[in-house]
């Protein structure tokens, strides 16, 4: 058995053991039924992967790439967690051909849960890592004829702050604003709640001057409304 499948098996059987049929229901409903689960919550799972993930702090990053692969191939959302648990211990070692795995995750089961943090956690810190390479994925994905690809091109700095690339982030929101999308339209307005906390001015003058779905002109504003209302009154 080579090591990635050892390591799935491994946290797969984990997983299972600890299986709590009261929790499985709500946790399914929580998420439309999109997917089952095991039925442990986030603070258990975490419990539960902590020594197992420490069991093979040594293993190199072509098998964590591939470890996180064969967890998402399982059924349970758990493992599909477990997998980004242990994608996020290597952001700082990530190899370049790991935007190709996160791209893959993207778009493998896809929902929010896990779409938001390949998004912003590691394709985050990919391209702070490699920098040269935020834009033109942005630009490529923002293009994309998959929802949750293009979803992430939205997120991609949202953790950035006084980093963030804010022509970029502007563009690829000018490139999506008109889809009549849910999740298009709430993380456009997540994407400038969270550039506001850093750039107030930016992100009004760019609502100011730019059409926007309803949604993501309210989520936009959200912060500035609770925190600077004064702000707005101009």
């Amino acid at each position: 058995m080579n090591r990635p499948v050892e390591i799935c098996e491994s946290v797969t059987s984990e997983l299972e053991k600890h299986r709590d049929e009261d929790q499985r229901i709500p946790m399914e409903n929580y998420m439309k039924n999109h997917y089952p689960f095991f039925g442990i919550k986030a603070p258990e799972r975490k419990q539960i992967l902590a020594p197992l993930l420490k069991n093979y702090k040594d293993i190199t990053e072509e098998e964590r790439l591939e470890t996180a692969v064969l967890l998402f191939e399982k059924p349970e959302r758990e493992c599909h967690y477990a997998a980004l648990a242990l994608l996020e211990k290597g952001i700082k070692k990530a190899p370049e051909n790991s935007i190709d795995t996160y791209k893959q995750l993207l778009m493998t089961k896809p929902w929010w849960d896990t779409v938001d943090m390949i998004a912003s956690t590691l394709c985050g810190g990919y391209f702070l890592r490699y920098e040269d390479k935020l834009r033109p994925y942005t630009e490529e994905w923002r293009q994309s004829d998959h929802l949750w690809v293009r979803r992430s091109s939205v997120l991609h700095q949202l953790k950035y702050k006084e980093k963030t690339d804010a022509p970029l982030l502007f563009e690829t929101i000018d490139a999506l604003k008109h889809e009549k999308e849910f999740f298009i339209e709430k993380a456009i307005g997540w994407a400038l709640r969270e550039y506001s906390k850093t750039d107030a001015r930016a992100v009004m003058d760019y609502l100011e001057r730019n059409e926007v779905r309803p949604l993501s002109r309210r989520e936009g504003l959200k912060w500035l409304k609770s925190k600077h209302p004064e702000l707005l009154e101009r």
